[in-house]
């Protein structure tokens, strides 16, 4: 498949985990928490600082964020990667667009430059 080596790469330096030891399901859609989690860890693998810190609380579904997700989540919102959407939810677990995820990538760009 044309992403092996990206994915196999990306799982050798811990970037990108699979659901399970045996389950990793690289079509699936992404959440806009694991968006944030495979940066987060791409950052810290780079030795980019990750010391930004949001408060999720101050989104109303604050709570539907996965325990797995919440640093990389904190840090996402802290450093202005994901704000809110309509109704001042941050919707962790809703699919992330392609328009979302070409805005993170864009902010995350401008924010290591």
């Amino acid at each position: 498949v044309w992403y092996t080596d990206a994915v196999n790469w990306a799982a050798s330096k811990g970037i990108v985990k699979g659901y399970s030891d045996t389950v990793f399901a690289p079509n699936d859609t992404v959440t806009r928490e694991q968006l944030a989690t495979i940066l987060y860890r791409y950052a810290e693998y780079k030795e980019y600082d990750v010391s930004a810190k949001g408060d999720l609380t101050t989104f109303a579904d604050s709570t539907g964020t996965s325990s797995w997700a919440a640093e990389a989540m904190e840090w996402a919102v802290g450093s202005g990667l994901l704000t809110g959407k309509d109704g001042g939810k941050l919707d962790p677990t809703g699919t992330a667009t392609r328009a979302e995820i070409a805005t993170i990538l864009m902010r995350f760009a401008e924010n290591e430059k």
